[in-house]
């Protein structure tokens, strides 16, 4: 259950700005751990991804982290009501960039495949993402 938002969102913006744009994707976990009890009125809940056919992890890929940021941006943003098409374009793209260095992190040969998956995964966001 996510609690109300308070009449100031300015505060909870900068915490949301923070955890997308100031948090490298590694402690992002980290991030979402020590600030849930701090902010209940953000809504921390992950589908990651919501990729019925593949999930988000595989045997080349696991994307579970990236996703989870992904959809606090998406259902954080949308509800502080600073959503629009550029913010998309720089989540999506966020998004992208988190897929790329967990790939990173792959041995030379999941990491061709890896790359594909994040870019599939990519175009479905940038062509379904709302």
């Amino acid at each position: 259950m996510v609690a109300p938002l308070p009449s100031d969102t300015t505060g909870l913006v900068a915490v949301v700005e923070r955890g997308l744009f100031a948090t490298p994707i590694a402690d992002f976990p980290a991030f979402a751990r020590a600030n849930k009890r701090i902010h209940p009125s953000l809504d921390w809940h992950t589908d990651y991804c919501s990729a019925p056919l593949v999930g988000s992890t595989g045997r080349s890929f696991n994307f579970r982290v990236p996703c989870q940021r992904h959809d606090f941006a998406y259902r954080n943003l949308k509800r502080l009501g600073k959503w629009n098409e550029e913010m998309r374009r720089q989540v999506d793209d966020l998004f992208r960039n988190d897929m790329r260095l967990t790939c990173a992190k792959r041995n030379f040969t999941q990491r061709y495949n890896c790359l594909a998956w994040a870019e599939t995964f990519y175009r479905a966001v940038r062509l379904w993402g709302s």
